[in-house]
């Protein structure tokens, strides 16, 4: 409701601007003024204009003001400061609107099935080795960025890109030939055993392939024949890698469900190879021009693209990107553009399809086969794509952009979106913690990188063991009554809550530093903290039920109409409970802000600041025992909006309410 209002008021501004100076705005910016007292929304856009129309602000906001046509909702615009446009809302009319959205809100309806389709690929964890904390990062910002886009209505295809014939599957596979000796059947055992797990067996063995191939740089030849052996598909080693790399999915899988995080799709480099997407795609690019064959110079032998810093098509043969390597085998980015290509639908091949791996609602998680099954939906043909991956791969996702442009498809590269995002790393107490050796220069540095070739991080599984160990603990001091199974269900709501909120509250483009002791407070800016705001809203509720089964609960949306609500929100001294209102309005507009910002954040921090202010109001209205039976009746629907609008915004960020905290 509060959206729509806030759309219209800025069509009335655009109107108003085109009225009086005959220019047309592409955009109008709104923002809360720091106090209410001030207004409820405001507009900076004099600023703006008057540079353009050499006027004062002032005399620009008076004009717009005065000229500002009727919204729905809004009372009065009034010129404020040096040059602003405040607008009073109505506040009963808000309330009851934000009231009825709030009580018959559902998950949006289905797109139709021709409705512009959406691609979120995210995740993409090497299948080399167990997931690390910084691949949790990109898993929650992923699929929390999915749940905004369905929320908003959009029709969301989730990818989850399995490079199952790279450099890192190949450094396993090396590490088990020619550092373990292990044979196929050997490996199959130990994939088979419950303990310990092949994707944590992995992990070691990659850091110590690394080592490997530094105490002897010729050894890494035999990474470069198990990689051109893996890529042809046959043979012992591409059994290997297909066995250890279709393990090590199912792990991260199980992982992932731990975090709610949920896919549709697995499509793998081995079918992209395969099924000749990346011949096609090669084909389409050496007869558009779009790359060379280097005859002399270090690329020597290479198909390589000629591109700019930002990855558009320019420059030098010397400094180009090489596509395919002079002994034969295809680059990360050469297969991604043919990726790419196949999720606009522009490459004229497909993927056959099979089941893989089953949700406890049913829900099946497809893969990307040579052949596959006749039932399976269909994938691909995107109007936009999301690729969830982090900063320093920018150059990299820019490639692919200007591959995609290169043939002729500048639609289709411009809705090619990099959601790019920052690392994940350690605290130097932290890496303490963990028992990882920091050389001397690292521990004046405020953080130590993550490094899965070094074997130095934090794994996901143990994060979330320690995680839901720690939340144990404060459940059966609580609730000692409880029965053991309901303790550990408790205790792993709290721990998903304390970790995706951690992952979400920061922006995009802040560095992470984890610290034990940061992640596990329960207090302050935690998920912990909006799960413990809605709990204690809801005991409102389970108390009044207690005392009174007979309270006309279903009643209180009719009993208090817009005048009611006016005059209990009126100024001043309604000024607190309004803000709470006007704070819980707003969740559909910032879910929509945030969509188009691709910023999660902002959602998790409109989720902790209305938590922060109804906990407020908690304390100060006693709202049980009060005496006023209108008023009280009041305050009970004010609380029950809270609640709905905060489970819907921890639902959008992946956070369950538990029973009790």
């Amino acid at each position: 409701m509060i959206a729509q209002l806030y759309r219209s008021l800025q069509d009335a501004v655009r109107a108003a601007v085109k009225a009086i100076y005959q220019i047309e705005l592409d955009a109008v910016v709104l923002e809360r003024p720091p106090q209410v007292k001030l207004g409820d929304l405001a507009t900076p856009l004099p600023f703006e204009l008057a540079r353009r129309l050499r006027r004062s602000p002032r005399e620009i906001a008076a004009e717009l003001a005065a000229a500002l046509p009727k919204v729905e909702g809004v009372v009065r615009a009034e010129v404020a400061g040096g040059g602003y446009v405040n607008f009073r809302l109505d506040r009963g009319w808000v309330f009851r609107g934000t009231v009825a959205e709030a009580q018959t809100q559902t998950p949006p309806a289905k797109p139709p099935a021709d409705a512009p389709k959406i691609i979120v690929e995210h995740t993409n964890i090497n299948p080399n080795k167990a997931a690390h904390i910084g691949h949790l990062r990109n898993a929650v910002l992923g699929d929390t960025f999915v749940r905004l886009l369905r929320f908003t209505g959009q029709q969301v295809e989730v990818q989850n890109y399995i490079d199952n014939t790279g450099v890192q599957v190949a450094d396993v596979v090396v590490g088990f030939q020619h550092l373990e000796r292990k044979s196929l059947a050997e490996v199959e055992r130990l994939v088979e055993q419950s303990s310990p797990r092949i994707d944590y067996i992995c992990w070691d063995l990659y850091a110590r392939v690394t080592r490997f191939y530094e105490e002897d740089p010729k050894r890494l030849e035999l990474r470069a024949q198990a990689l051109k052996e893996i890529e042809e598909g046959t043979g012992e080693t591409a059994r290997l890698a297909e066995l250890l790399s279709t393990a090590i999915v199912r792990r991260h899988l199980e992982t992932a469900q731990r975090l709610e995080v949920a896919y549709d799709l697995l499509p793998r480099e081995s079918e992209i190879l395969a099924l000749k997407f990346w011949d096609a795609a090669f084909e389409q690019l050496k007869q558009r021009g779009a790359i060379e064959f280097a005859r002399s110079g270090k690329n020597a032998g290479c198909w390589v693209m000629r591109t700019s810093e930002e990855g558009g098509v320019a420059g030098d043969l010397e400094d180009a990107k090489i596509i395919v390597r002079s002994n034969g085998t295809v680059t990360y980015v050469g297969k991604d553009i043919a990726y790419q290509l196949w999720k606009f639908g522009l490459l004229g091949r497909d993927f056959g399809y099979r089941g893989f791996y089953t949700y406890p609602n049913q829900q099946v998680v497809w893969m990307s086969t040579t052949d596959g099954q006749t039932d399976a939906p269909a994938f691909g043909q995107a109007a936009r794509v999301y690729n969830v991956i982090d900063s320093r791969q920018s150059y990299l996702q820019n490639i692919v952009a200007a591959g995609v442009r290169a043939l002729g498809y500048e639609e289709q590269a411009r809705n090619s979106v990099h959601f790019s995002y920052e690392m994940v790393a350690l605290s130097p107490q932290c890496a303490r913690e963990l028992g990882i050796a920091i050389a001397p220069e690292d521990e004046k540095k405020p953080f130590v990188e993550v490094s899965g070739r070094k074997g130095q991080g934090v794994k996901a599984d143990d994060l979330l063991d320690t995680l839901e160990a720690r939340a144990l603990e404060e459940v059966e001091k609580r609730h000692p009554d409880l029965d053991s199974a309901t303790q550990r269900a408790l205790a792993h709501k709290i721990a998903v809550a304390a970790l995706r909120f951690f992952m979400l509250r920061f922006t995009r483009n802040t560095i992470i530093v984890f610290d034990f002791k940061e992640a596990l407070s329960f207090e302050g800016e935690t998920g912990p903290y909006l799960q413990y705001s809605v709990v204690r809203a809801q005991n409102i509720f389970r108390k009044l039920r207690e005392a009174d089964p007979n309270y006309p609960l279903a009643e209180l949306p009719e009993r208090i109409n817009a005048a009611a609500a006016q005059q209990r929100l009126a100024a001043p001294t309604g000024d607190d409970l309004w803000e709470l209102v006007l704070g819980a309005s707003e969740l559909r507009w910032l879910a929509e802000v945030a969509v188009r910002e691709q910023e999660p954040a902002l959602v998790a921090k409109w989720a902790f600041g209305l938590a922060q202010r109804f906990n407020l109001f908690y304390h100060t209205h006693h709202i049980l025992s009060e005496a006023d039976a209108e008023k009280k009746a009041f305050l009970l629907l004010l609380a029950d909006l809270v609640q709905r609008q905060l489970t819907q915004a921890l639902a959008l960020l992946g956070i369950e309410i538990p029973e009790k905290m």
